[in-house]
């Protein structure tokens, strides 16, 4: 079975960041997905890795947005882009 995905964030270039949960062995973690004509790779980060990285992209800030919503027991959809899975 394969990950399921929540995009985080799309960027302008086409970089995409998701958070992804593989089921098969109870994993969370964020999954970045370069932009095609960039030749990167698709790559799969933990989510302490991610968050200690430096720089506040927009990407983590998505991801602590998402993480706030846990607390107030809501998951606010009004942002454009929260609901689409990645690839």
């Amino acid at each position: 079975m394969s990950a399921q995905t929540r995009e985080l964030y799309h960027s302008a270039n086409g970089d995409r960041w998701c958070l992804a949960y593989d089921p098969a062995v109870g994993r969370v973690f964020v999954r970045h997905e370069p932009n095609p004509s960039s030749g990167g790779k698709t790559s799969d980060v933990e989510i302490g890795t991610f968050l200690s990285r430096g720089g506040q992209g927009p990407e983590k800030q998505e991801l602590l947005r998402l993480i706030g919503t846990l607390v107030n027991g809501r998951d606010d959809e009004s942002t454009v882009g929260h609901a689409a899975a990645c690839g």
